[in-house]
């Protein structure tokens, strides 16, 4: 009998698998399709602490092997967040999740990150710093090592549970910024945010999507994805939650030989609804294949 258990920052999961935030709501929707208690957990819609209405359409671009998403944040607010997404979720969800939140700037990060801690239901803050930095003529948090670092310091001083960030990898060296969150107080890493990416419609010769830019994410981005949990293993001693283009059990196993502890899914989700269920069923078969008697021994392994 296979182990699909990990312990991520001190809580520990019955398998790896996470649906990636954006990509599975506040979790109840998919709760309609199957019981989604099967999986390790998941990390919901970005929260901002005010409502957000999102990007002008057209919001997402198909590609080959991905697609390319600027949906711009949409979300209700963390005060009805708390008190509206919540409750529903603990209907169909019995395990810890993973909070994911934005901001604008660094008092933003601190107001929601605050308000979610003190939820019971959350087990993890996922700190997405690759929003724009209003104050900072609107560069990203996560570009910056210095900015990134005074971000997680900044919420650490006011919370208890673990703090994650999530990093982008449109940076020079992401070697460094996952050094200095970890330096600042970080207990664990998300890699990675999409790459950024455009197509154009040769029709009208006019970028597909409104924001002419967006997220690229899906299977074409899981050998970069990969090759930065890679580089990240060997700069930090904190979890590393490995993300991009993860679509079956295999790519679950190697993230982990990778170096991560957690694996989350983010585009299967929007292509089959029922993408993590299947990767979890398929895991103890793949883990057969390959000899691996526990996940957690095997956590870069490739180095």
């Amino acid at each position: 009998m296979v182990n699909t258990k990990m312990n991520l920052c001190g809580i520990e999961i019955d398998n790896p698998v996470m649906p990636a935030s954006g990509t599975f709501g506040f979790g109840y929707e998919f709760a309609e399709l199957y019981d989604i208690n099967v999986l390790g957990s998941f990390s919901f819609k970005g929260t901002t602490l005010e409502p957000r209405f999102g990007n002008p359409t057209p919001r997402i671009a198909e590609c080959t092997n991905g697609l390319i998403n600027s949906v711009g944040l949409q979300n209700p607010g963390v005060t009805d967040v708390i008190g509206q997404e919540l409750p529903k979720l603990a209907k169909c969800f019995n395990k810890p999740v993973m909070a994911n939140i934005s901001g604008f700037a660094i008092d933003e990060y601190v107001e929601v990150c605050k308000q979610l801690d003190k939820c019971d239901q959350v087990g993890w803050l996922e700190v997405n710093v690759s929003c724009p930095n209003v104050h900072n003529g609107g560069m990203a948090f996560g570009t910056d090592p210095k900015a990134a670092a005074a971000v997680v310091a900044a919420v650490k001083k006011e919370v208890t549970k673990p703090v994650i960030v999530k990093l982008s990898p449109n940076v020079r060296d992401i070697v460094a910024i996952a050094k200095a969150c970890e330096e600042a107080g970080a207990d664990g890493i998300t890699l990675i945010n999409t790459m950024l990416g455009m197509r154009i419609n040769l029709k009208t010769g006019k970028p597909v999507i409104a924001n002419k830019m967006g997220g690229f994410s899906g299977p074409a981005i899981f050998p970069i994805a990969l090759r930065m949990v890679y580089q990240v293993y060997e700069a930090v001693n904190i979890p590393i939650v490995g993300c991009g283009g993860v679509s079956t059990a295999e790519d679950v196993i190697e993230m982990i030989m990778a170096g991560a502890t957690a694996v989350q899914v983010g585009a299967a989700n929007l292509v089959n609804p029922y993408a993590c269920r299947d990767i979890i069923n398929d895991l103890p078969a793949a883990m057969e294949k390959y000899g691996i008697n526990s996940l957690e021994e095997i956590i870069g392994g490739a180095h």
